[in-house]
């Protein structure tokens, strides 16, 4: 999303910088901690005190030096997330305008989201100029709504994870990677600088015999390994509403979890859904799979996904709480039609009935199962479903879409000084 950004920015004149951050394990049990927090939840249950502010302060020490060597007095820093917020000060003081920009949040406050906004409000507070939400219902109620701004993330089109892929060479990738029992054939794609590729890694696949074929129906949810994603309630309401008399699979698919370091619950979720699929009964256990998605090649990863995406009759996303849900945009974008939680972003993306299903209790399983069982059932709909979440993408979740929002946010801060 955003070197994509980066592109169009430098295209129009304007010189910008990307930097990122480093940490140790304990300052990303501490910003996990924050991010969890934010969504509603306690997370791990661990503090957020004076230790850990501590641990967040003292790792971000460093970072702010480094930031004084790539900002000048009048230059605009956006700071992203929880993990940047301690930055604000010193891009300040440096004469930096500071916007500082959250991907993440819950519609309604509870009182572990707002401990989570009490251990951030000191970084920035008195320094943020400008802040960029997902959704105006994310603010804390000590961000002032004059000086916030909603913007939705976009979609490459061009990038390895959404560019054009027949329906051949998405089943060549997935019999490659051992996900379904299909023609094998060429895996290319084009790479980000657009030399050819192809797709040479596998999947690390926990599953029962051998793979289905390729022309049995697939449900598929890609995400991270976190518990807000809640795997386990789409096994359930897969094994429960779903698999009884319909020849369908479930692929739950998300990186290997030693590749993401700033995520450290992702190999407990991961084992978590590992335990509760060895509980499935035997019969049905062969019709789940958990698939670890290679992340040592990045442009691999995203065409698989892509392949993934296009390949799925259904694309779900049951979140207990969404920042947006890019993985939303990018099946809609390739015409397959999304069941999904009505929370956070998802809901200006999905139109119940017209792109997807919109499920509006995300705990409502059986709700859930059924609007799978819909669209299983029904070509008509699952096409006319599909058809609209493209047109839908198109609209409303591309670069230039983005960009322009950012640009009344840059010629706002400026024009405030």
């Amino acid at each position: 999303m955003l070197h994509v950004l980066l592109g169009y920015v430098g295209g129009i004149g304007i010189d910008s910088t990307w930097l990122v951050i480093e940490g140790r394990p304990d300052f990303f049990d501490v910003t996990k901690r924050v991010h969890n927090h934010l969504y509603g939840g306690s997370g791990d249950g661990g503090p957020l005190g004076p230790s850990e502010h501590e641990i967040y302060a003292a790792t971000l020490a460093p970072e702010c030096d480094a930031l004084t060597a790539y900002v000048r007095p009048g230059d605009i820093v956006v700071l992203h997330d929880p993990q940047t917020a301690g930055l604000a000060e010193r891009a300040k003081k440096l004469g930096c305008h500071v916007v500082w920009r959250c991907h993440v949040g819950i519609e309604e406050q509870n009182e572990q989201s707002r401990l989570g906004w009490d251990f951030l409000r000191p970084y920035l507070e008195s320094f943020v100029d400008h802040y960029v939400f997902t959704d105006p219902r994310f603010l804390p109620g000590w961000v002032p709504a004059d000086r916030s701004t909603t913007i939705w993330p976009s979609i490459d089109p061009f990038a390895p994870k959404n560019q054009d892929m027949t329906p051949e060479t998405a089943e060549a990738i997935l019999t490659h990677v051992g996900l379904i029992a299909g023609r094998e054939g060429d895996t290319a794609f084009t790479r980000t600088d657009g030399s050819p590729g192809s797709v040479e890694r596998m999947c690390d696949i926990v599953r029962t015999g051998p793979p289905s074929a390729a022309e049995t129906p697939m449900i598929v949810q890609v995400s991270r390994w976190d518990v807000m994603k809640d795997m386990i309630g789409v096994m359930d309401a897969f094994v429960t509403y779903t698999d009884g008399g319909r020849d369908a699979v479930l692929v739950l698919a998300g990186p290997v979890v030693s590749a993401v370091a700033d995520d450290p619950e992702g190999v407990l979720v991961l084992q978590d859904c590992w335990n509760h699929w060895r509980a499935l009964p035997h019969d049905v256990r062969k019709r789940v799979q958990l698939v670890c998605l290679p992340m040592d090649n990045l442009e691999e990863n995203a065409a698989i996904v892509n392949a993934l995406q296009r390949h799925a009759t259904i694309v779900t996303q049951k979140s207990m709480a969404e920042g947006f849900g890019l993985t939303v945009a990018e099946a809609m974008l390739k015409g397959t039609p999304v069941v999904a939680s009505a929370v956070g972003g998802i809901v200006h993306q999905v139109i119940d009935g017209e792109t997807g299903r919109l499920i509006q209790d995300p705990t409502n399983l059986a709700g859930f199962g059924a609007a799978l069982c819909e669209i299983l059932d029904d070509d008509d709909l699952r096409r006319r479903l599909g058809e609209g979440a493209r047109t839908r993408a198109l609209e409303t979740h591309l670069g230039d879409t983005h960009l322009r929002r950012w640009l009344r946010v840059v010629n706002s801060v400026l024009a405030t000084g």
